[in-house]
């Protein structure tokens, strides 16, 4: 990968993880509904970005960039365990399901009719 192509993943990251910081910060509690929500968000533009078909740069900068600085499976993964059982599988179930839904649904807004 080029040092271009880093620096443009970098800026997308500067712009989705403070949010993904503000919006745990503003709703986790006890559920963690500001990662579900970024998660989800997340799945659902890239699903939307990869039906686009961008070319690398773009998709470099809002797909690995933003998106994978917006959305975070390592506090999803924390923050699930740390509620326990109960808690945690709920907040399995808050997040997959409804990222993989967000995610197909995303695609199937971006794709043009008649591409293939």
């Amino acid at each position: 990968m080029s040092a271009g192509l880093v620096l443009v993943v970098a800026l997308g990251a500067a712009v989705g993880a403070p949010l993904r910081y503000l919006a745990g910060r503003r709703w986790d509690g006890r559920l963690p509904l500001g990662t579900i929500a970024v998660n989800v968000v997340g799945s659902f533009l890239l699903g939307w970005l990869t039906a686009l078909s961008l070319d690398g740069s773009t998709m470099a900068l809002l797909g690995s960039g933003f998106c994978g600085g917006l959305t975070t499976y390592s506090a999803f993964a924390v923050q699930s365990h740390e509620r326990g059982v109960r808690l945690g599988s709920l907040t399995v179930a808050l997040t997959v399901v409804p990222a993989l839904l967000a995610c197909a649904f995303g695609f199937w807004l971006g794709e043009v009719p008649g591409q293939a």
